[in-house]
Order: C-alpha cells, then sequence, then structure tokens
C-alpha cells in the first residue's frame, strides 16, 4: 500500500492561496444573498424582465454571480482565471456555456467554438480536459424523438445527419489534439440517444487513449449498471472506457415529468442511495483503471476523501492520467486546492460566453446551491474563516 498524502479540506490558506481579500469579500456577499432562498426565487424573473426591457444591469451581473461563477465571456477573457487555477495546481475544463437555443446556425457556431477551446486546451497543460453540451449542437425535440422511438420526418433526417456530423467534428478535432472531450449528461427523456453517440464516438476514437468521455448521473438508480455495461463493451471491443461521475443536475424536474406522465421516476428513493451509487462507481472505476478514465465530479467532502483512499490501499499514483477530481469554478475551492497541493489530478469547470446567454447557467447554479443541505453554510464558514486568518 502506498503512503496516503497529508490532505486537509480545512486549510483555508491552501484553498484561498488565489484569492485576494476583495475577491474573498466579493464572495462572502455573493454566498449571503444566495443563501436567502426567497432572493433567489424572485431573481431569475426579475433580471429576465429587466433585461428585456433594456436596463442596464449586465455590470451588475458580470461584476457579481458572473465574475465568481464564469471565466469570461470570450477564451480570452477567461485567460486570467486559467493561469489563477494553474498557478494553484489546479487545471481548467473550459465550458462554452450556450443553452436552450434551435438554430442550426447557432448549433454550428457552438461547434467551432468547443473546437476553439480544444485547440485553446492542445497549447499547454492548464486545460487538460474540454467539455460540451449535446444541447449545444442538437435541437433538444430532435433528441426526444429520437428517445421515444417516433419515426423523423425527412427533414428532421437531415437535421440529426447534421447534428452528428458536428459531434464527430468536434471528437476528430479532440483526437487529432490528444485532448480528451467529455460529452455533459442532460434530461434522462433524450439521455439514451446521447449515451449511444458518445459510446459510437469512444469506439472510434479510444483505441490508445481515452478521448471522449460520457456523463454518468449518479442520482439516477439505472446508471451504475450503465457505467458496468459501457465498460463491458469497452473490453469486448477493445477501446477505453471515458466516464465522468456526477450526482446530478435535474432532480426536481425529473420527478414533476415522471408523475405529470405516469411513469416510474428514474431518480434514487433517497440520497443515500445516490451517495452509495456514487461510491460503488469510483471503487469499480479503480478497480479497472487501466481500461477506464474518468472524472469524478463532486462537492463532496466524502467522496473526495474516499478516491484518495481508493487510490492508496489500490497503490495507484495520484497522478495516474486517468483519473481526476473536478469541481465548478467559485464552489469547493478547499477541495480542489488542497487535492491539488497534496498532489492529485484535479481540473475546475470554467463556464464562459455571452452573459445573456450564460444565465440560464448561472441561476442553476445559485439554485442547486440553496438546496444542497449545508452547501452554503459551509462555502460562508470557510470564507469567514480565512478572512479572520488574514485579518490575524
Amino acid at each position: 500500500m502506498t503512503k496516503q498524502p497529508d490532505l486537509s479540506f480545512e486549510n483555508t490558506e491552501i484553498a484561498f492561496r488565489h484569492s485576494s481579500n476583495a475577491d474573498l469579500k466579493r464572495a462572502y456577499w455573493l454566498f449571503k444573498i444566495i443563501n436567502v432562498n426567497f432572493l433567489v426565487k424572485i431573481g431569475p424573473p426579475i433580471t429576465n424582465f429587466a433585461m428585456k426591457i433594456g436596463l442596464p444591469i449586465n455590470g451588475l451581473i458580470k461584476a457579481t454571480l458572473f465574475k465568481h461563477f464564469c471565466g469570461g465571456e470570450t477564451i480570452r477573457e477567461s485567460e486570467q482565471t486559467i493561469q489563477n487555477l494553474y498557478a494553484g495546481g489546479v487545471g481548467t475544463i473550459l465550458d462554452y456555456s450556450i443553452e436552450g437555443e434551435d438554430d442550426e446556425l447557432v448549433f454550428d457556431d457552438t461547434r467551432d467554438e468547443i473546437i476553439r477551446t480544444i485547440k485553446r486546451a492542445a497549447k499547454e497543460k492548464a486545460i487538460p480536459i474540454t467539455v460540451f453540451k449535446p444541447t449545444g449542437v442538437i435541437r433538444f425535440a430532435l433528441l426526444e424523438k429520437l428517445d421515444a422511438g417516433i419515426t423523423l420526418t425527412d427533414a428532421e433526417k437531415q437535421q440529426w445527419e447534421n447534428a452528428c456530423a458536428r459531434v464527430l467534428a468536434i471528437c476528430e478535432k479532440a483526437h487529432e489534439a490528444g485532448i480528451p472531450v467529455m460529452l455533459d449528461a442532460e434530461d434522462s427523456w433524450i439521455q439514451d440517444t446521447i449515451d449511444e453517440l458518445a459510446i459510437n464516438m469512444m469506439r472510434r476514437f479510444n483505441k490508445e487513449k481515452a478521448i471522449v468521455y460520457n456523463t454518468y448521473q449518479l442520482y439516477r438508480h439505472d446508471k451504475l449498471q450503465s457505467i458496468k455495461d459501457d465498460y463491458q463493451a469497452a473490453v469486448n471491443e477493445g477501446f477505453i472506457f471515458g466516464a465522468k461521475i456526477v450526482r446530478g443536475a435535474y432532480m426536481e424536474k425529473e420527478r414533476e415529468r415522471a408523475a405529470e406522465m405516469g411513469y416510474p421516476s428514474p431518480i434514487q428513493p433517497d440520497k443515500q442511495s445516490t451517495d452509495k451509487d456514487y461510491d460503488a462507481a469510483l471503487d469499480f472505476f479503480t478497480d479497472h483503471v487501466e481500461q477506464i478514465a474518468f472524472v469524478a465530479g463532486t462537492h463532496n467532502d466524502d467522496s473526495c476523501r474516499l478516491l484518495t483512499e481508493l487510490l492508496t490501499k489500490k497503490n495507484i499514483d495520484p497522478k495516474n492520467p486517468h483519473i481526476y477530481f473536478s469541481q465548478l469554478l467559485g464552489m469547493s475551492d478547499n477541495l480542489s486546492f488542497n487535492l491539488a497541493d497534496a498532489g492529485y489530478n484535479v481540473a475546475k469547470y470554467v463556464p464562459y460566453g455571452p452573459i445573456k446567454a450564460v444565465l440560464p447557467y448561472l441561476f442553476r447554479r445559485a439554485q442547486e446551491n440553496t438546496a444542497i443541505a449545508g452547501q452554503m453554510s459551509r462555502e460562508l464558514g470557510l470564507i469567514a474563516k480565512e478572512i479572520k486568518r488574514r485579518k490575524l
């Protein structure tokens, strides 16, 4: 057994080494506001209305929510964040956060921007992984019809061909550059088609190296089995299985739709079941690390600690290129920077894009944070601790 590296998720000096006093104060007041559920609920409609009638609130959003959770409006604007993270040993996952579009030309532009993130990643080690959201390049309603087994019209068949070509172009560029690319997870009623697309891309591009990764949301009760099935396909067909695991981001919407449409909810019965499957996936991955490359996307201290213990117990090098920890920019710096300081591979999601287009992402972050029991208190407590430490 290898020696467990020294690691404390309470070390705020390391966690906030990259943050100025002004950054800490801004983060403190931002999380204070997010902690007020009422403000988080009324914020999105008020903001959308204000932007619709032309009130000049872009500057306010950019200086607060956007500055904390996003790198910038462009790759160039995100450079400071990229270098800031890298100085603390943390990589960047550039995430062009356009979503909810329904236009072929916009999908083409998004494909081109994702390819630009791959080209940027190829220039230095500060960006070890890239990502895209499938609905950024494929029409949601088209995926919905495919998942439901509804016959496409001739026009839709052409749209699907175009969509597959976009995904192929992104994965080809990633393969050519030697840069991994992850497909983010989406709603359960469009996910089967995305899963099939992702596995087909792995078959094509993951022969020698893990290039394409699919995302598995473990708050779904069927996803641990999906992971095992996809791994078996990789073994049988001779490719490396790429997986990112998260707990999940669409729980309430999933439950509401299932109840509304009268089918069994795909969501786990409780959080304990999700945690159990998440940790079982980590155990499974570390048993097969030669054939599986994985990203553990989590803000959960216990899961991060468990993965470090599994690596020690199974004599796996913390710097094994098949293993990454990942958190979102602006959250859980106590995990990201302390893990990196202890010698583990860590990369943060750094969303970027035009403010108006990124707003849905920002509102979701705020709403998720208030929904996670203790998350805000935890963030606030750590920031307050570091502010006090600096004063002393």
